[in-house]
């Protein structure tokens, strides 16, 4: 299947994609309301519940205003590199979860407790959860075998 045809594919299947689809699929995280989908061979996430779905788009946004200094990423709109994604994502989602001193990193049960911790999800202690995306590194490869 060509690139178009899947996006275009994607789109008309997952109205409601996870905002941390990402994160979800490689084992970042998990989430109660994520529903996951074959497409091309290939997995999709889908969000169960509109609310949660707002929710975590402005947290993730909150990722991203609040390391793009930290990370020298673009503005806000202007396309990210997979790798960079990954490390908000993941990198947010473990600095969350120390912060809440969550047991899981499932999505939708820290933002609830975010909320219901604190007034905003902007009152969250962001120094830290900064810190802990900058220090995310993704999983290293195993060495080639010798021949």
């Amino acid at each position: 299947m060509d690139e178009l045809r899947y996006h275009a594919s994607r789109e008309a299947i997952n109205l409601a994609p996870c905002v941390f689809e990402r994160a979800i699929l490689v084992g970042c995280a998990q989430c109660e309301l994520a529903r996951p989908h074959a497409l091309a061979e290939r997995e999709v996430v889908a969000c169960s519940l509109e609310v949660a779905r707002i929710n975590c788009t402005t947290l993730n946004q909150l990722f991203h205003e609040r390391a793009r200094f930290a990370l020298r990423l673009p503005r806000a709109g202007a396309p990210i590199v997979h790798a960079k994604v990954m490390q908000l994502q993941c990198g947010g989602l473990r600095g969350l979860q120390t912060a809440l001193a969550a047991p899981t990193a499932d999505v939708h049960t820290m933002v609830q407790q975010a909320k219901a911790n604190e007034a905003s999800l902007s009152d969250l202690p962001w120094g830290n959860i900064v810190a802990d995306i900058v220090a995310w590194q993704p999983r290293r490869r195993a060495p080639a075998p010798k021949v």
